[in-house]
């Protein structure tokens, strides 16, 4: 797998504006954001896409909803509501390929699935 920026953002070899960090991800705010809250939760393992997260690393996918609930709680408006993404590939709009999900919160987000 290559080093992506999101790898040089773990390493602390590139700045971010970092939300949540613990041993098993980090979160950091967009530098393109998509709504007036958006946040990147990453995994530190390297996983390219989630065509290659193994059985053996399903938790790291329940880690990262886990902590995107706990930051939308945290911060208020989980109760407002929220959307996750996580894009694979892309077709789907992937285009740092280290696995994360997107966290989208602020303003109403309207239908989700409209093709271009």
């Amino acid at each position: 797998m290559s080093d992506t920026i999101f790898h040089k953002i773990i390493r602390r070899e590139i700045p971010a504006d970092i939300v949540y960090e613990d041993e098993h991800l980090i979160a950091f705010r967009d530098i393109a954001p998509q709504a007036p809250v958006h946040v990147l939760f990453v995994p530190k393992t390297p996983i390219a896409t989630l065509n290659d997260v193994q059985p053996s690393q399903a938790e790291v996918v329940g880690k990262l909803t886990v902590a995107a609930a706990d930051y939308a709680k945290r911060e208020g408006f989980a109760e407002d509501g929220y959307r996750v993404v996580i894009n694979c590939n892309a077709n789907a709009g992937q285009t740092v390929f280290q696995l994360h999900l997107h966290l989208l919160a602020g303003a109403p987000l309207g239908r989700f699935g409209t093709p271009k």
